[in-house]
């Protein structure tokens, strides 16, 4: 049976408590129409322009911890952006994926130095890979800049990985978009994986003005198939997409389209 997903694109604030009631309404929203899985973007916890040591905590800090709660009331598992400190008094961008069966973190290994932002100030670097598994379908984590390196989801792949979950805060910008919808088609296509790709909403249409040059989101999240076809795609502002990850199609198209089997560099033989 295809794998039912919720992507909920929202805008967050600076208030971790604030977002919260954000996460649990959309939580609920997707357990209603079904989701197994509810993804949520990058900085759920606090937009980017926020100072961001002063709210970052531990995994199993309150924040955290209240995330799994709602995970556990609603029966799904959550995919949920959030900052915990790093050793050298820098954070990490971190996802946490928990629900039943599901606990699991990832640490954004590509920061976003570029576009006259420097994420390398305040943030560290991740090194691990990670996935998970859910109700039979194994899931590889990344976050928004590492969508730029196919190289992170053809390893989700080769560790068995049939869909990418990609939360993002995407920065605006001239061209951005245009970069977002082909870098995300892009990475589904060359590693054969669906890809949910959920990023922040434009806070302009959510009413919110946004300061500075932080990357606060431009919306346009989407579902992607594993040819590279987008299948369910949201506007600029908030909302919730639903979708169906159907792994027999990764079969086929991989059938298809070997570009993993096919590949001569930077493979192990």
């Amino acid at each position: 049976m295809p794998l039912r997903i919720a992507l909920s694109q929202l805008t967050t604030g600076p208030d971790p408590a604030s977002n919260l009631a954000l996460l649990r309404q959309g939580t609920q929203r997707a357990a209603e129409a079904g989701a197994r899985l509810v993804v949520f973007p990058e900085a759920a916890m606090a937009c980017f322009g926020t100072r961001l040591g002063p709210i970052a905590e531990p995994l199993d800090g309150p924040w955290a911890t209240e995330v799994r709660q709602i995970a556990k009331d609603a029966g799904l598992v959550v995919v949920a952006g959030m900052f915990t400190p790093a050793p050298d008094g820098r954070v990490t961008n971190t996802l946490l994926a928990t629900g039943p069966g599901v606990e699991t973190s990832y640490d954004k290994i590509h920061l976003y130095d570029a576009f006259g932002f420097a994420e390398s100030k305040t943030v560290a670097p991740g090194s691990e890979v990670v996935t998970f598994d859910l109700e039979g379908v194994r899931i590889g984590l990344a976050t928004c800049y590492d969508v730029r390196f196919p190289e992170l989801f053809r390893a989700h792949a080769d560790a068995g990985a049939v869909l990418s979950v990609l939360p993002a805060s995407w920065g605006a910008g001239p061209g951005k978009r245009e970069q977002w919808e082909l870098l995300t088609r892009a990475r589904a296509l060359d590693a054969t994986v669906w890809l949910a790709a959920v990023g922040q909403a434009d806070p302009a249409a959510s009413g919110v003005t946004a300061a500075g040059s932080a990357p606060t989101g431009i919306g346009h999240s989407a579902l992607i198939g594993p040819d590279g076809t987008v299948r369910e795609r949201l506007e600029a502002g908030p909302g919730l997409l639903m979708g169906d990850v159907d792994t027999e199609e990764v079969t086929a198209v991989r059938r298809t389209v070997s570009v993993l089997a096919n590949r001569r560099l930077g493979v192990s033989r």
